[in-house]
Formats: structure tokens, C-alpha cells, sequence
């Protein structure tokens, strides 16, 4: 069961980095916030600041699609155990993402200056890395 919770992950993370995590704009009548996906982000933050986008990509893309990779290899016994330390490491990468999505939300609406609102993609995506990080405890108990 556990090898398909993890393969279904390989399906759900794509779909988390286009789903909406946050609508943000000025929270005036009339006028609609706009929808921030991890990809939409993304995609400004190259135009900006190229350093933290290549940051944000290793931690929001990169890090959790190759320990779900990792971890299916060692599941269905394609790759050995001992590499269970160095996903555990690229979890916590990708957890490292959430937690800079949730200090974003909280410092722009302790400012003030726009509303922000959260979206299921945010959820999605949170569900992603925590699943993640059951399904990866769960082989390393198996594995000692």
C-alpha cells in the first residue's frame, strides 16, 4: 500500500505546483485577487531574483519529486536502504518551502497593505511533503 501512496505522489506534486496556494492583490471592491501557484511564483521570481528562484525551485520542485523518485526505487528494491539519511535530508528541504509559503502569508497580512487569502493548492501541496515524510519514517522503521 505504501509503494502506491508513494507513486500516487509523483501524480499529486505536479498538480500541486499549478493548483492556486494563495490569491493575493489589494483586497479593494471590485477588483479580483490574482492566484498564485508555486509554478506562477516561480516564473516572477526568475524575472526578479534569479538566486532565490533557483532556491525556490530546489525546494519546492526538485527536492520532494526526487525523494518520492528515491524512496520508489528503494520500495520496489531498485535502490538500497542506505539512501534513506539523504531523502530524509531532501524532505526537509522541501519542508523548508512550506514554511516560507506560510511566513509569506503571515508577514503581508501583518502589514497590511494587501489581503491574502490561502487556496487549496497550499493544502494539497502540505499534504504532498507530509505524506512524503510519513511514507519515508515508515520505510526507515522498516528498514532497521
Amino acid at each position: 500500500m505504501a509503494r502506491w501512496a508513494n507513486l500516487a505522489l509523483l501524480i499529486l506534486f505536479p498538480i500541486a505546483w499549478f493548483a492556486p496556494l494563495m490569491r493575493a492583490g489589494l483586497g479593494l471592491p471590485f477588483f479580483d485577487l490574482d492566484e498564485i501557484s508555486v509554478v506562477s511564483g516561480l516564473q516572477a521570481l526568475w524575472d526578479t531574483d534569479i538566486f532565490l528562484a533557483l532556491l525556490v525551485t530546489i525546494f519546492a520542485l526538485f527536492a520532494p519529486y526526487l525523494k518520492t523518485i528515491g524512496l520508489a526505487l528503494i520500495q520496489f528494491d531498485l535502490a538500497s536502504p542506505r539512501l534513506l539519511p539523504t531523502l530524509a535530508t531532501l524532505g526537509k528541504l522541501a519542508m523548508a518551502d512550506v514554511f516560507l509559503i506560510a511566513l509569506y502569508i503571515v508577514v503581508v497580512k501583518g502589514v497590511g497593505l494587501a489581503k491574502v487569502e490561502t487556496a487549496w493548492g497550499l493544502y494539497l501541496f502540505s499534504f504532498c511533503i507530509l505524506a512524503s515524510l510519513a511514507l519515508s519514517l515508515r520505510e526507515s522503521a522498516k528498514a532497521r
